[in-house]
């Protein structure tokens, strides 16, 4: 292969780790009714077929490629294979509605798709419906789509890339969109390239280690958590399809593996599980990571207590680099409740409410060659929010005096009360320091005085006995008056998005339902 080909191609992520192991198994597939195993020789092979089918439907650099795709194997080859063609591959949240998926292909331009049309009821009628030219389907194959496993058989097993770039897109995913549409997110090659290489060379794995991945594929939690740093040091992958919390526990002990990371959400409810956690051997395991949204020290103390292996909070973003904060190499400790320290390469700064660069407190600016170059036709987004380089990211941060970052909130989170600034973290970690509650959501909701209040959705522990009153009440004897709940909704489970994470928007919209007008009446009679 030439070197000067592949150095810039992130689809070449795991090429040396597969000339390293050609005979060790890569990854572990458990999205059927068996096992299915995969060798780094044959993810190899698999890759350049893709890319070969790529080039012979004639896509080329640059085009799109939409993925609508459960967590198998085949999410990797086709999402690295498109990039060693450097075509752009588009995955997509399984659990999108058409309204938002037909924007999406839209907006992209995809050329292509690549869909598992069991994962998601309605992907078929909206590529069909759409403009896009080449659709190819794993499985339950539409008519007039082609099957995957047939095309790629035709594909030719060799594949030379083309000569692209570290500025070339390696791949567009779409965030959310909880404060309106999606936003495509370009990321480079060389961006990614940099991110992976500063993991290895700053907190190096070895070829023995083998992370659980159980959250979307489509997710940087997972990819960047477990995809992407152990293929690429020779490691190993477990996949399981979809996340439920009894057979998450028994595979990460019986494949012994030593890594897994999630969603808070996810820990929440694997610590339900205490009689199955207590049977099962965990002693391959040397680390958990949670990340990707607030972790309340509670959780962190119980997880740690639960499993007796590292733990440590992670933040990332995914146009940010994706991560820019975490362990310092120095081996210091992490104090509970921070992600960490700046991260040897790139930078990072505080910016104020006014725009200026404060010391301790403020939104977070991050630059480095990860950062996206800049979301997908939003110039006016990308005027925003990019500046020199520099992304500011949205999020809010302390950082103590020995340099350690403490996640605040989201900046579009915090609200005004009565002229009091208020952040939903920080309610949120008071509610869960109560013995009986288990995780809460705290959310503004409309006040005809103050502007805005907070209210709350609460999950309780399973011998959790407090109500309402007695939540509220707590909230405060240890708070600030202008910061308690002025409702408090019980509910017997969180409502969790596609990435695992409690949904804030349908909290928003449940407890705006249920208490707006109640809290607008009260006001009223005073």
């Amino acid at each position: 292969m030439n070197a000067d080909l592949i150095k810039d191609n992130f689809g070449y992520w795991n090429y040396e780790a597969g000339r390293a192991h050609p005979d060790k198994v890569a990854m572990i597939d458990l999205s059927g009714d068996r096992e299915r195993r995969v060798i780094y020789a044959t993810l190899e092979e698999r890759l350049n077929r893709f890319a070969s089918l790529t080039k012979a439907l004639g896509l080329k650099p640059g085009d799109r490629l939409a993925m609508v795709i459960g967590n198998r194997y085949e999410f990797v080859e086709i999402m690295y294979g498109a990039m060693r063609a450097g075509v752009v591959p588009v995955p997509l949240n399984t659990k999108l509605g058409a309204d938002t998926l037909e924007y999406i292909l839209a907006d992209a331009g995809c050329r292509a798709a690549v869909v598992d049309p069991a994962c998601n009821r309605v992907i078929v009628d909206v590529v069909n419906g759409s403009s896009i030219e080449h659709r190819i389907a794993l499985h339950q194959v539409p008519a007039g789509w082609a099957d995957y496993e047939a095309a790629l058989a035709d594909a030719a097993p060799h594949f030379t890339p083309p000569a692209i770039g570290p500025d070339h897109p390696s791949f567009q995913p779409y965030t959310s969109g909880s404060t309106g549409r999606p936003k495509g997110v370009v990321l480079t090659h060389g961006g990614q390239y940099w991110w992976t290489r500063a993991v290895q060379r700053y907190w190096p794995g070895s070829p023995d280690q083998r992370a659980l991945a159980a959250v979307p594929l489509y997710h940087k939690n997972a990819m960047a958590g477990a995809i992407k740093p152990m293929l690429h040091i020779g490691g190993s992958v477990v996949i399981l399809p979809d996340f439920e919390p009894r057979r998450f526990l028994t595979v990460l002990s019986e494949y012994r593996c030593t890594y897994a990371g999630a969603v808070p959400a996810v820990f929440t409810l694997l610590l339900q599980q205490r009689d199955l956690i207590e049977s099962l051997d965990f002693s391959a395991l040397e680390s958990l990571k949670l990340g990707s949204a607030p972790v309340q020290e509670e959780l962190m103390v119980a997880v740690k207590q639960a499993f007796g292996c590292g733990i440590s909070e992670s933040y990332g973003l995914t146009e940010g680099g994706p991560v820019m904060i975490g362990p310092p190499t120095d081996g210091r400790a992490v104090p509970f409740g921070s992600c960490g320290v700046a991260w040897p390469e790139g930078e990072v700064k505080l910016v104020d409410a006014n725009g200026n660069e404060h010391p301790s407190d403020g939104e977070l600016w991050v630059r480095n060659p990860g950062v996206t170059p800049g979301y997908h036709n939003l110039p006016e987004v990308n005027a925003k929010r990019l500046k020199d380089g520099w992304l500011a990211t949205g999020d809010l941060f302390h950082l103590d005096e020995d340099g350690f970052f403490f996640f605040r909130g989201r900046t579009d989170d915090m609200f005004n009360s009565g002229g009091e600034n208020i952040y939903p973290k920080e309610v949120e970690n008071l509610l869960i320091s109560h013995p009986s509650v288990f995780d809460a959501s705290v959310v503004p909701v409309v006040h005809p005085v103050k502007g805005h209040v907070p209210v709350a959705m609460v999950m309780l522990e399973k011998e959790g006995n407090a109500d309402e009153q007695a939540l509220k009440a707590y909230c405060l004897d240890n708070g600030p008056a202008y910061a308690h709940p002025r409702r408090v909704c019980i509910v017997p489970e969180m409502p969790l998005n596609g990435a695992g994470k409690v949904d804030r928007t349908i909290v928003q919209q449940q407890l705006a339902d249920a208490f707006e007008a109640d809290i607008a009446r009260s006001a009223q009679e005073r």
